[in-house]
């Protein structure tokens, strides 16, 4: 039985979603963010070392990092939401699967720390605002032109990129100025198993 160590509001609501896409079982360890510094607790450390979620652990193996968990589960459900056949399509994948965290995620979460310093944090989220607007405008661009991420067929490209532009909707200047970008979101929260993992999850506050 895999193990998730979910942490309320945060990057391993994705971990939910895919596990429930590829009908592996799972239980949960929840844990809540601190009140005041809205960081993760300590007890997530005796799990990995960086203290950070989603971790999980299977068969006594433990597993960090978005990424390199989607590519876990990938392998453990025989490649089932992985790579296109397609080698373009496999080249985007492996773009998308990647790009979520290492290009997308850094100004939004820049932007965020910066929104909560007095005074100063308004002015300086106002220059960060058009790299975020970059990566939206190339996000749009692409998903006007095919149906998921990585081409035809929903892939856990899609599951890495739904963070990032959640948090886009919600901070990050995302709205409908973008509609393909609006309506694959939509399309992903209408999507039975998100639904499923969201229940188990517990409160989102980016749904």
């Amino acid at each position: 039985m895999i193990i998730v160590h979910h942490l309320e509001n945060s990057r391993s609501q994705r971990i939910l979603w895919m596990l429930e896409e590829l009908g592996l079982p799972y239980e949960i360890k929840r844990y809540e963010r601190n009140k005041a510094t809205m960081l993760a607790p300590p007890e997530l450390k005796q799990v990995h070392p960086l203290g950070k979620s989603p971790v999980i652990e299977d068969d006594g193996q433990v597993v960090a990092e978005t990424g390199a968990i989607v590519e876990y589960l990938v392998d453990k459900a025989d490649g089932k939401l992985g790579a296109p056949a397609n080698r373009a399509d496999a080249l985007r994948y492996r773009f998308w699967l990647h790009y979520a965290e290492g290009s997308m995620m850094p100004p939004l979460l820049l932007k965020l720390v910066l929104a909560r310093i007095p005074i100063l944090g308004k002015a300086a989220t106002r220059k960060i605002q058009p790299m975020i607007d970059v990566h939206l405008d190339y996000v749009e661009s692409e998903l006007s032109k095919r149906p998921w991420f990585a081409g035809a067929e929903m892939t856990a490209a899609d599951i890495m990129m739904s963070f990032p532009l959640e948090a886009a909707r919600s901070r990050g200047g995302l709205n409908e100025s973008r509609p393909a970008t609006i309506a694959w979101l939509a399309k992903v929260h209408a999507r039975p198993a998100y639904q499923a993992g969201l229940k188990k999850g517990g409160p989102y506050a980016y749904a």
